[in-house]
């Protein structure tokens, strides 16, 4: 890499000066002089560019509503984002303008080192969008982990804070805005469709469903209030306010745009869906759309920042399953468990032992040890990091609109203004599916030292621009999230050996997705071949089988990402080990790993062999 190079250089430069003996000190003073006035100019451009990188951030920021409501801003709090065939153009056209500016305008070889790693993120980032432009249709905006279906009423419910009148007049907006916003949306998937870009048949099953959940209870139907409703309701009923009638006009007006805007909207969508459900096909793999293989190569490179093959993934993941499995036959032999591995699998599944009751006060008793378990491990993070989130984390179940189709757990990042904490959710829809043996797993993976950990952190770093503090890389995020599973491991946790095997578990399918995405996505396996596959070698429940398999479909290439950057990163580590010796310091390691945010996976490797030679 071009920065390994300029850091190297500029280390020699300060060792020649350092160095310089006693001769000819007008000649010396000169040398200094010169060098004094280039690292004035060093900064000058770092300090330009940084001024750029911070004013496109914000340009960015001011451009969508939405993402301003995610980092806890108040601008444009009623609105949302435009979602135009006409826009998308406009930020292709961006993107190109962009990264002809950062080309030209700002010489590379005059930044500072950490200037430097973000231009080579920014420019990679600008490549890949504009690269990705080609393949914007070959999305689904209607998918059972994050449509829009479910993703409007989760964003209104999660982030849209209500802390004054205004807010509640922003909130009520928004509602107002969602029909206009869903014709948009709609509008791109009926072009989508016109490219013969549709999802499986199975999707759209989900995707009515949520939709209809939304508009289900008070003031649609009969019986509760709706998500919605009880949501303006809540946070209208804890404001402050001077007397009940504005509060009550307020919710007035909410269940008018309720009634007049989303009910519409959501009606307008649930036709839509039914009318692409009748033609949808059964295909489930990216290779059935319009030049799906180049679309899955590119998909593989972008989450994987890797130049990794879908054959060589595929092998990996078969290699990585039967280690494991290696692993799992030892946890039979300390509990000694008597039969097969599929046998001990079916065990787990249906063994009363190790899951809550299907009750209330069984998922409160889930969350509650979710909890502990991250207070626990919070005891323990200075034995292993340097710097730690100042952000706080907590525990929430999935709401009840979006719990039958949202996956089993997943992270929402703090504001950066602090209003927000970082969230770990499970998804407690069905506790048979929740088994206990996997909280410890679970909660490292999602909260502290996961995702919680790194995400925060990287929010916090001081004096880096900010769309590094909120970018991210497939690879990177969740090889961090899923080597956070396994390094409690040697800090002596997971006593009890099925919750080691809960760890076992949970790394196995993930060695598991490298097989059945590149199958489902390469080598055009079928649905049913895919949950078979993860059936037979995982102890996870059928239910939990089919959603992933659903979410690998919907989302090509993304499981990816999760072994080959856990690997990597240990890897990454052991070469460490092995070239310090007595010098490596794990605390020291995982700063190295933290201290720059989210980065490719070739990047990442750099800056770990800069800190060896360091050390050296």
């Amino acid at each position: 890499m071009k920065s390994t190079v300029i850091t190297i250089t500029a280390l020699i430069a300060l060792l020649t000066l350092n160095s310089c003996g006693e001769g000819d000190k007008t000649q010396t003073s000169n040398v200094r002089n010169d060098q004094v006035a280039e690292a004035e100019t060093q900064q000058t451009e770092s300090e330009r560019l940084n001024a750029h990188f911070e004013k496109i951030f914000m340009r960015d920021v001011m451009d969508s509503p939405e993402f301003q409501t995610y980092l806890g801003m108040k601008n444009d709090y009623g609105k949302w984002n435009v979602r135009t065939k006409e826009k998308l153009d406009e930020d292709h056209a961006k993107n190109i303008n962009d990264l002809k500016i950062l080309q030209t305008d700002f010489d590379y070889e005059k930044l500072d080192a950490a200037t430097q790693l973000s231009y080579v993120l920014a420019e990679r980032s600008l490549k890949e969008q504009i690269e990705g432009n080609k393949w914007r249709s070959h999305t689904y905006p209607i998918n059972q982990m994050f449509g829009w279906q479910s993703s409007i009423p989760a964003f209104m419910i999660n982030f849209h804070r209500v802390t004054s009148v205004e807010d509640a007049e922003a909130y009520i907006s928004r509602l107002e805005g969602i029909r206009g916003s869903a014709d948009q949306r709609m509008a791109g998937m009926k072009r989508k469709q016109e490219k013969g870009i549709l999802p499986p048949k199975f999707v759209f099953t989900y995707g009515i469903d949520d939709a209809k959940n939304v508009i289900k209870g008070a003031p649609f139907t009969d019986g509760d209030d709706s998500a919605l409703l009880a949501d303006i309701k809540k946070k209208v009923t804890g404001l402050e306010l001077e007397d009940g009638t504005k509060a009550a006009d307020l919710i007035k007006r909410a269940e008018n745009a309720l009634m007049t805007s989303v009910k519409p909207a959501y009606e307008d969508l649930i036709a839509l869906l039914e009318t692409q459900q009748a033609v949808a096909t059964t295909d489930d793999g990216v290779w059935k759309l319009p030049d799906g293989e180049d679309f899955y190569t590119y998909r593989l490179r972008q989450i994987t920042s890797t130049d990794m093959t879908a054959p060589e993934i595929h092998q990996l993941g078969l290699d990585e399953v039967a280690r494991i499995h290696g692993e799992m036959h030892k946890i039979m032999d300390t509990v000694k468990f008597e039969g097969t591995l599929q046998e001990f699998f079916e065990f787990t599944r249906v063994d009363k032992q190790f899951y809550y009751p299907e009750t209330e006060e069984g998922k409160q008793a889930y969350l509650d040890k979710a909890v502990q378990i991250i207070e626990t491990m919070k005891g323990r993070l200075d034995d292993v990091f340097i710097s730690k989130p100042k952000a706080d984390l907590t525990v929430k179940k999935v709401e009840a609109f979006r719990e039958k189709s949202a996956g089993k757990a997943f992270y929402n990042r703090p504001a950066i203004d602090g209003s927000r904490p970082g969230i770990y959710y499970a998804n407690l829809y069905k506790m048979s599916e929740m088994p206990t043996y996997q909280m410890e797993a679970l909660a490292y993976h999602e909260g502290i030292p996961g995702h919680h950990m790194q995400i925060a952190i990287m929010q916090e770093l001081k004096d880096i621009p900010k769309f590094r503090k909120f970018g991210g890389y497939t690879a990177y995020v969740e090889g961090w999230g899923l080597y956070s599973e396994y390094l409690p491991k040697e800090m002596g946790f997971y006593s009890d050996p099925y919750s080691d095997f809960g760890r076992l578990a949970m790394e196995i399918w993930r060695a598991c997705r490298l097989v059945v995405d590149t199958g489902l996505h390469y080598k055009k396996w079928t649905r049913e071949q895919a949950i078979d596959y993860l059936a037979t070698n995982t102890p996870n429940p059928k239910g939990d089988v089919v959603k992933a398999i659903d979410r690998y479909i919907v989302l090509p290439g993304q499981a990816t990402a999760y072994k080959i950057g856990m690997i990597k990163i240990q890897k990454l580590r052991e070469h460490a080990k092995a070239e310090l010796g007595d010098k490596f310091d794990i605390r020291q390691y995982h700063e190295v790993v933290l201290r720059d945010g989210a980065l490719p996976l070739s990047i990442l490797e750099d800056k770990v062999n800069e800190w060896i030679t360091s050390m050296k």
